[in-house]
C-alpha cells in the first residue's frame, strides 16, 4: 500500500479554502473511489483523470485507488481538482519529486488527451493559496494572466499533464506570466456628447463624487441611457485592492476576458429588464453564482426601463443597496459576494412613452400603476432623482458639453477630499458614511440643518431620506471645495430627492 498527497483549492463565493487530496493505492480490484463530498462533476473525474494519464503516456495503477479530499465536510464542486488528483496518484507511485508536489497548489481541469483546461475562480483560488502560506501555484496556461495578478507568489502555467508532471519530476520548466497591460477607459464614449441636459449632468457628477444612487426619468430618446453609459468614465480608476476584489468576482462568474485579466476600471453592468431575481442578485443550483449586482461591485449597475422590471426583482435590490453584500443560502452552504455598486435607474414617465408629454394617452391610473412598481422603501434608497426634459433644437446643434476628462478631474478632487476626511473612520465615499455619524460626530450647524428639519416636519422625507440628503450635501460641498456643506448645499440635496419620480 502506498500513500500520496497533493493540494488544491475549493472556492465558495469569492473565498477559497485549501483542500488536501490523499491518494491510497493498495490491494483490491482495479477501481477509483472518490470520498469527501464530491459533486457530480468531481465524481466524473475518476474516468477523466485515468484517461488523461494513460493518453499522456503515464501509467495508471492496476490496483484499487482511493482519493480522499479533506476537509471531508466541505462540499467539493467542479473540475478544478483534476490536476491535483493525478499528482497525488503519481506521488503515491513515487513518480514525482515529493517535495515539489507537497509544496505546490495545483489547479486545472484535464481533457481526455491530457490537455489542461482553465476553470472558474482561478484568482480567488490563487489568493487562498497565498494566504495558506504556499509559494508556488500551477495553473492552466490559459489562466496564467489571471493568476499572475497575485504578487509575491510563483505562478507557473502548464499546457498539458505531460508538461506538469515533467516539472514535478524536475525535468522541465513551465511558462510564467507575461507583463500586465492596463485597460483604458473606452475613448469612444465622452460626456461632451451629452448636450442640453444640465440638471442631469450635474446630478451624475454629484453621484460620481459621492458614490450615490441615481434615477433618471423622461421620454424615450432624451439621453438617459447615453448619460448612464458615461458614468464609469468619470469615476476614479480602481485601486489595486479593489481591482483584485472585482476581478475575483468576474473570475468566479466566468465573465473575465482572457486577454484582459485585470478589471481596473469601474465595471458597467446593464441587465435586460426581463432578468430574473437569480440573474440580478445571484443564484443557481449547488453553489450560487454571482449575479449582476456583484459583477457591478465598485462600478455601475444600470437598470434601463426599470418600471418594466418585476416588482419582486426590484425589491431584491433593497438588501444589497443597504448592506453592500449578497448572502445566498444553498444546500451546499452560504455564498457571500460583495455588492457595493452605484445604482442608476432609468424609466419612461408612462407606458405609452410619447416624445412629448402632452401627447400621452394613458389614464391617470395607468401612469400611477406604471411607476408604482418602484416601492417607497426602494426609492428612499435612491439619493438623486432627476426629471429630464426635451432638448431644444439650438442646444442639440450648437452646444458642446464638458468632456469626460474635465468632469473626472473635479470628481477626483471631491473624492480625494472625502477620502482624507473619512480616512481614520474607514469610509472612502460620502455614500458609505452612517447616518448617526453625520447627525452626531459630524453634525452640521443649526442653520444648515434647518431645511431638513422643515422637510421632516412636513413628511417630505423619511429619517433614512434625511440621512441620504446629508450625504449628498457633503458631496455637493466637496465639489464646491468647501470644508463642510452649508444651507445652500443642503437645499440642493433635498431638491434632488423631490425631482423625477414625484413630478
Amino acid at each position: 500500500m502506498a500513500l500520496g498527497r497533493a493540494y488544491s483549492v475549493a472556492v465558495t463565493g469569492v473565498d477559497g479554502q485549501l483542500v488536501e487530496i490523499e491518494a491510497d493505492v493498495g490491494r483490491g480490484l482495479p477501481a477509483v473511489h472518490l470520498v469527501g463530498l464530491p459533486d457530480t462533476a468531481l465524481q466524473e473525474a475518476r474516468d477523466r483523470i485515468r484517461a488523461a494519464a494513460v493518453n499522456s503516456g503515464e501509467g495508471w495503477p492496476d490496483q484499487k485507488v482511493i482519493l480522499a479530499l479533506s476537509p471531508a465536510t466541505l462540499p467539493k464542486v467542479g473540475s478544478v481538482y483534476d490536476l491535483a488528483l493525478v499528482a497525488a496518484v503519481a506521488d503515491a507511485a513515487g513518480k514525482v519529486r515529493r517535495e515539489r508536489v507537497h509544496e505546490t497548489v495545483l489547479l486545472g481541469e484535464l481533457a481526455l488527451d491530457g490537455r489542461l483546461r482553465s476553470v472558474r475562480g482561478v484568482l480567488p483560488a490563487v489568493l487562498a493559496a497565498k494566504r495558506a502560506g504556499y509559494a508556488t501555484v500551477v495553473v492552466p496556461v490559459q489562466a496564467l494572466p489571471e493568476a499572475g495578478l497575485v504578487r509575491d507568489l510563483e505562478v507557473l502555467g502548464a499546457r498539458d499533464l505531460r508538461a506538469a508532471l515533467a516539472w514535478m519530476r524536475g525535468e522541465g520548466e513551465l511558462e510564467v506570466p507575461a507583463p500586465l497591460e492596463h485597460l483604458d477607459v473606452d475613448p469612444r464614449v465622452d460626456l461632451s456628447e451629452v448636450v442640453g441636459q444640465t440638471d442631469a449632468r450635474w446630478a451624475m457628477e454629484v453621484a460620481a463624487a459621492g458614490g450615490h444612487h441615481l434615477m433618471l426619468t423622461g421620454p424615450p430618446g432624451i439621453g438617459k441611457t447615453m448619460l448612464a453609459h458615461r458614468l464609469p468614465g468619470v469615476l476614479p480608476r480602481l485601486t489595486e485592492a479593489e481591482s483584485l476584489e472585482v476581478t475575483a468576482i468576474h473570475s468566479v462568474a466566468g465573465t473575465l476576458p482572457a486577454d484582459r485579466p485585470l478589471v481596473d476600471v469601474p465595471p458597467f453592468i446593464a441587465p435586460h429588464h426581463t432578468a430574473s431575481v437569480s440573474a440580478l442578485v445571484g443564484g443557481g443550483s449547488g453553489t450560487a453564482k454571482p449575479g449582476a449586482v456583484s459583477r457591478a461591485h465598485r462600478g455601475v449597475l444600470f437598470l434601463d426601463e426599470c418600471a418594466e422590471i418585476g416588482a419582486k426583482t426590484l425589491e431584491a435590490l433593497r438588501t444589497p443597496l443597504e448592506d453592500g453584500e449578497v448572502r445566498i443560502a444553498r444546500r451546499d452552504g452560504v455564498a457571500r459576494y460583495p455588492a457595493r455598486f452605484q445604482l442608476v435607474l432609468a424609466a419612461n414617465p408612462c407606458p405609452c412613452a410619447p416624445a412629448r408629454e402632452v401627447d400621452c394617452v394613458c389614464p391617470p391610473a395607468a401612469r400611477r400603476r406604471y411607476l408604482g412598481k418602484l416601492s417607497g422603501p426602494l426609492l428612499d434608497r435612491v439619493d438623486l432623482r432627476v426629471r429630464m426634459q426635451a432638448v431644444s433644437t439650438g442646444a442639440l446643434i450648437n452646444e458642446v458639453g464638458e468632456s469626460t476628462d474635465v468632469v473626472r478631474d473635479r470628481v477626483a478632487r471631491a473624492r480625494s477630499a472625502a477620502v482624507e476626511r473619512w480616512r481614520e473612520h474607514g469610509w472612502r465615499t460620502n455614500a458609505e458614511v452612517p447616518g448617526p455619524a453625520l447627525r452626531q460626530r459630524f453634525r452640521l450647524p443649526a442653520q444648515a440643518l434647518a431645511p431638513i428639519e422643515r422637510a421632516l416636519r412636513r413628511g417630505v422625507v423619511t429619517a433614512r431620506g434625511a440621512d441620504r440628503a446629508l450625504r449628498v450635501a457633503w458631496s455637493v460641498g466637496d465639489l464646491a471645495g468647501l470644508d463642510r456643506p452649508g444651507p445652500e448645499q443642503v437645499v440642493t440635496a433635498l431638491g434632488f430627492r423631490d425631482k423625477g419620480f414625484h413630478q
